[in-house]
């Protein structure tokens, strides 16, 4: 229910403000299970993407959504808990095992399941390489697959901006279900695990128009991160460079008006002095 009343009063809001924009809505099922794979450009895809949808798609959502602390925390916790999200510990093994049994019961509801295997969000608009839990699921539940592609959602809510940014129209386009019966009972073989995911990555390029990385997203950001620190730790050591730079600069330009001050006393005193020797 409280999903349905986030989306009645953010639904208005969001479109009188961004004006978002929605293809291939008819791609979507009507009813029964569907698995809808998402790129990942922003916090704010969790809204636009189900905005043009008369279905509800429940997430599974990374589990620090509902671990935050203070205020910021709790909101996230509330919305992410009342909208019927699910958390999922990122961590693998008997974590990813466990996200992909609740998946699975989602499905087997009949509902739909929104998923985003790069995992983590792009670092730079990039689309990079699927995991394939999402293949999995597939297979196992018996389920089609639709893309959904989002477009321009990064320029809204850039990693690290926490206030949406005005003057930017969204797009979102549902691809044509993909349908992988022909891999069924085949869950346990990687190749095909990985042949999956490939096919659903590149229907997601194809829509969104993304620059596609053979890479995962969370290497790509774990150094980019590091590249970051490091040039802190740089910038930190060139400021110090330089604040000592400046003392000592200082240090010679008192040393020097000293030594002037100095020399212009003895040659103040240097004539009196050789009058009374004389």
């Amino acid at each position: 229910m409280f999903y349905w009343v986030v989306k009645a009063i953010l639904g208005p809001i969001l479109a009188v403000l961004w004006q978002p924009r929605a293809e291939g809505v008819e791609n979507v099922p009507r009813r029964g299970p569907a698995i809808m794979v998402s790129n990942h450009l922003s916090f704010s895809d969790h809204f636009f993407g189900p905005l043009p949808l008369p279905r509800k798609i429940t997430f599974l959502a990374k589990a620090e959504y509902f671990t935050g602390t203070g205020v910021k925390g709790f909101v996230s916790r509330a919305f992410f808990t009342g909208v019927g999200q699910i958390p999922i510990d990122r961590s693998g093994g008997k974590a990813s095992e466990a996200a992909l049994r609740t998946g699975l019961r989602v499905l087997k509801r009949g509902d739909l399941l929104g998923i985003y295997p790069e995992g983590t969000r792009s670092p730079d608009g990039k689309l990079y390489r699927g995991r394939t839990g999402v293949a999995r699921l597939a297979l196992e539940a018996k389920a089609p697959v639709v893309p959904m592609a989002m477009i321009n959602l990064e320029k809204i809510m850039p990693p690290g901006r926490t206030i949406p940014k005005l003057g930017v129209r969204p797009k979102v386009v549902f691809g044509e279900p993909l349908d992988f019966s022909r891999y069924y009972g085949m869950e346990k073989d990687q190749r095909v695990l990985r042949a999956i995911t490939d096919e659903i990555m590149y229907a997601l390029m194809e829509l969104s128009g993304q620059e596609y990385v053979d890479r995962y997203a969370q290497s790509v950001k774990t150094e980019l991160e590091a590249e970051a620190k490091e040039a802190k730790r740089e910038q930190q050591a060139d400021d110090k460079n330089r604040r000592r730079a400046r003392r000592a600069e200082r240090k010679n330009e008192r040393a020097e008006r000293r030594a002037r001050r100095k020399a212009e006393r003895r040659q103040e005193n240097g004539p009196a002095e050789s009058a009374e020797e004389t």
